[in-house]
């Protein structure tokens, strides 16, 4: 009985810890975005870091040496990519009458089919609606995205990402390994051979799918924006990378970038050949995906399903905006392990074996 109570108390007093802890992240939600950020890099990282220390490195050199090839590689691309981006949306501004117009000749047959079916409809008004409404929130969408990238992403707070992430990412690299071994000496002693087999699960987990799914989704975003960028599509860089990089969240990135480019190249194109190269991008994209990317890089044992990863994720982004984003499939990772340990248990249990 005694045991029994103290268990009892245990639980309690962890459900608490995490009551608070989820309590202050989502009050602290809105500065939280860069330290999850740098320990996120810090996490994909730090296996090249481990790299360079059994080379006879120190941890600090091999840091730094890590965070300036990230540096010296990632910014000039990030830069190119904005002002290609950039020089895309403003020809596609400039030119979005033409298209629409072009369009609106493209689907006139449709229209008269139907009002020689239905002649109430008026087919005149119909086409100056939706000349209107396409026009508007075309302008609209364009101007939010161009507004967007030469903001430097408005959604999040640029400065604090790039003045704290590097800072955090730099200090979570070099003492990666000193904070886990200190909260490995936190752990209660009668669990910590548990709690670490779990830990490994979980670890094993996330460097799978983090790690090989954010490979997959800079090669497919670069495959994507190329691929569309040869045929000839406006603002193909940009959504062919876009629909690269939120590929992460299973078909909606491929979805998505399809949808946008079939409508931005029946308003562009008048060859049936340049729109079917269109559609041949996206299918060869989805073809490598399936079957090389994701099986080589990610793998079929992370152990997430498709189904989870996305309730995660909108779950994330609902509750707790980008930074959600970021740390809902970490935390379905450890959610997933702990309810399958959870179940090993309780199998083992006499509530289930009815002793």
């Amino acid at each position: 009985m005694f045991e029994a109570k103290k268990n009892t108390h245990n639980w309690l007093i962890w459900l608490g810890v995490f009551v608070v802890f989820c309590a202050a992240v989502y009050v602290l939600r809105s500065v939280l975005l860069p330290f999850v950020a740098g320990i996120i890099i810090g996490y994909v990282l730090d296996p090249i870091a481990d790299k360079f220390q059994k080379m006879g490195m120190s941890r600090t050199w091999a840091t730094v040496i890590v965070m300036l090839l990230l540096v010296l590689i990632f910014f000039p691309l990030l830069f190119l990519l904005l002002g290609v981006i950039q020089g895309q949306i403003s020809d596609f501004i400039a030119a979005l009458p033409n298209y629409i117009s072009a369009l609106m000749k493209k689907i006139e047959p449709i229209f008269y089919e139907l009002q020689s079916k239905f002649p109430d409809i008026d087919a005149e008004k119909v086409k100056a609606y939706l000349r209107g409404n396409m026009s508007n929130a075309l302008k609209v969408t364009g101007k939010v995205i161009g507004g967007v990238i030469s903001g430097g992403f408005a959604f999040v707070n640029i400065i604090s990402l790039l003045l704290i992430t590097p800072v955090v990412a730099f200090y979570m690299l070099r003492d990666w390994d000193t904070f886990i071994g200190k909260v490995n000496g936190l752990l209660p002693r009668r669990s910590k051979a548990s709690i670490e087999q779990q830990a490994r699960e979980i670890n094993q987990i996330m460097a799978n799918f983090i790690r090989g799914q954010l490979s997959v989704c800079v090669l497919l975003g670069c495959f994507y924006a190329l691929g569309l960028y040869f045929v000839g599509l406006d603002l193909g860089i940009m959504i062919g990378f876009i629909a690269g990089i939120i590929s992460f969240i299973p078909y909606v990135g491929s979805i998505s970038g399809f949808v946008i480019s079939m409508c931005i190249a029946l308003a562009q194109f008048d060859e049936v050949g340049r729109i079917l190269s269109v559609v041949g991008v996206f299918v060869v994209g989805q073809f490598l995906e399936g079957n090389f990317l994701t099986p080589k890089l990610v793998g079929d044992s992370v152990g997430l399903h498709p189904v989870w990863v996305m309730f995660a994720l909108l779950a994330g982004g609902v509750l707790l905006g980008f930074l959600g984003l970021l740390i809902a499939v970490p935390v379905a990772a450890i959610i997933g392990v702990l309810v399958r340990h959870a179940i090993e248990n309780y199998k083992h249990s006499s509530l289930y074996l009815e002793d």
